[in-house]
């Protein structure tokens, strides 16, 4: 039956991505689009294909985390920019690992750039445009959100488990898995299961011999390469097919 839904009404627009409603309540269609994000809104850009991009990589990432015991709420891709996805209510929080230390946790803590730490550090964010979703603890999450200290237990071993399976299928392609930020829901019988997107808009990648980013910074930080040559790159080195 899934295969035959379409998209109904439109429900919500993201600053990447447009949600629609299907003839199943429990189903949505995410649509990608051609924007790029940065600084929390305050950067855009109008990207054309960069969201076919996106949905390929996504799709590849979240259909093999599923295949591995993962839980998402990736269902299949239906064409080039639109994913078939279980419909959730969105826990307000991002999840952040870092496998090596910068960005703005290096800013905050004043660390150098570039150092590993002897462990793996996990970071709660608040998502929220208006206060620029800011570093929040355990305790605010409970507090803010609808989410227990059992549930961020759970969300805190899912988010290690995915950090080494994304650790492992980067590496074995020559790229160095830096930090990334996740997101998660609860589905209609309150399951947790990992959300929203994973691509060079939500990850650091640096190429393993050359530290060459292979991300989101390059257009962050004002480069004059070309961004959709850098996420093609990636999706090369996924072998992942692109037919358009």
């Amino acid at each position: 039956m899934s295969s035959s839904l379409t998209k109904k009404f439109f429900l919500l627009e993201g600053k990447t991505k447009k949600i629609f409603s299907t003839e199943n309540p429990n189903k949505i269609i995410l649509h990608y689009k051609d924007e790029l994000s940065a600084l929390n809104g305050l950067k855009k850009e109008f990207l054309q294909k960069k969201g076919i991009l996106n949905n390929e990589i996504s799709s590849f990432l979240f259909k093999k985390m599923n295949y591995y015991g993962i839980n998402t709420h990736f269902i299949r891709k239906i064409n080039n920019r639109e994913q078939l996805c279980h419909k959730v209510n969105m826990i307000p929080l991002e999840f952040v690992i870092r496998n090596i230390i910068t960005g703005s946790m290096s800013k905050r803590l004043g660390i150098k750039k570039g150092t590993i730490p002897s462990n793996t550090i996990f970071e709660i964010f608040y998502k929220n445009d208006a206060l620029m979703d800011p570093f929040i603890n355990i305790h605010h999450a409970v507090f803010i959100c609808d989410v227990s200290y059992e549930e961020l237990n759970i969300i805190h071993q899912i988010t290690l488990n995915i950090n080494n399976f994304l650790k492992k299928l980067f590496l074995d392609k020559n790229i160095i898995l830096v930090d990334f930020k996740i997101e998660f829901g609860k589905n209609k019988k309150n399951k947790i299961l990992l959300s929203d997107e994973i691509s060079p808009d939500t990850c650091r990648l640096w190429d393993k011999k050359t530290n060459k980013k292979l991300d989101k910074d390059v257009f962050r930080n004002n480069s004059h390469k070309n961004i959709l040559d850098i996420y093609m790159e990636v999706l090369k080195r996924l072998n992942v097919p692109n037919n358009n």
